[in-house]
């Protein structure tokens, strides 16, 4: 296949995109820039110049292929107006792919998060929990950004194989530079000890993101139209087992923080809207209907590699 790969030069882009050209296909990436049209093409992709703003190049280069995977989001959009405006920008590529793509059968597939059907549910996640309404009402909160993932999923109706790999928010690998685990490092050098919330009971899923990039690939090759997939590993951990590990690798302590110095502008900062919360799901529809299985190391035995604690 023709497989227009948008976010090709980040973390989770740079891993599908080789998972592609491994498998066969032809890759073509998007960039804006000299620097990420050299990265992909020493990833094996072919390069169209390009980026999320222009909304009628992003319709043209859909339209020339035969599927679309879209694994990036607008940085400076984020950081200037905050997850509302994010959303509303990543809605807008939506759209245009959804103009290119409507009545083809062609796939797009949309990295989505792990929190769109909710947290603290009372058992894990499953593929057939839709993402919770994003409505106005949530905005400011990460739940607003769940109506994109509900307009990918909403193209089904329109002749587009369109789906979401939901992201568990640990995503590790030996070139995680800005995932949530450097984040949750840097936090804890900064104050000396490794920090989890109250008991530290509530429970994470994590995925090696060379096993994520392959449910991409396998979601675009064969997934059913208007599903939600789950690349996540079998085991969760508790935040607590994870601050832990970190901290005996850190050689700090791993304390309790109490839920009065968890919120903004607290310990957690701008995670602590999400370390209180659980976050277990599983795989079993990905298994089965992708053939999906995991190879790479899992997440306590990646953070034994040493790569996130480097020496030097």
């Amino acid at each position: 296949m023709r497989v227009l790969v948008v976010g090709g030069t980040g973390h989770t882009g740079s891993y599908v995109i080789q998972d592609l050209v491994a498998a066969g296909h032809e890759v073509t990436g998007l960039a804006r820039s000299d620097t990420a049209a050299a990265a992909l093409s020493e990833l094996g992709a072919k390069v169209r110049r390009g980026d999320l703003e222009d909304l009628d190049g992003l319709k043209k280069a859909a339209a020339d292929s035969d599927g679309v995977i879209n694994v990036a989001y607008r940085r400076d959009v984020l950081m200037a107006g905050g997850i509302d405006a994010l959303a509303a920008s990543e809605l807008s590529s939506v759209l245009a792919y959804g103009d290119a793509l409507t009545g083809t059968g062609k796939p797009l597939v949309w990295a989505g998060t792990m929190g769109s059907p909710g947290y603290n549910l009372g058992r894990p996640a499953t593929e057939d929990d839709p993402a919770l309404p994003g409505s106005d009402e949530y905005k400011g909160t990460l739940r607003v950004r769940n109506i994109v993932e509900t307009t990918v999923i909403g193209l089904a109706e329109q002749g587009v194989r369109s789906s979401v790999v939901r992201l568990p928010n640990i995503a590790h690998s030996t070139t995680d530079r800005e995932g949530f685990l450097p984040l949750l490092i840097a936090l804890s050098k900064e104050k000396g000890v490794v920090g989890y919330p109250g008991d530290g009971e509530n429970l994470w899923g994590a995925v090696h993101i060379r096993d994520a990039a392959t449910v991409f690939r396998l979601a675009l090759e064969k997934g059913p139209a208007g599903k939600y997939w789950h690349p996540v590993e079998d085991e969760v951990i508790s935040f607590r087992k994870l601050a832990e590990a970190i901290a005996s690798r850190l050689g700090l302590p791993a304390v309790s923080i109490p839920a009065d110095v968890l919120m903004l502008p607290g310990f957690f900062g701008f995670l602590a809207n999400l370390v209180p919360h659980n976050y277990p799901a599983t795989n079993h529809i990905t298994r089965q209907t992708l053939g999906w299985e995991p190879t790479q190391p899992g997440l306590l035995a990646d953070l034994d590699n040493g790569h996130y604690f480097p020496t030097t």
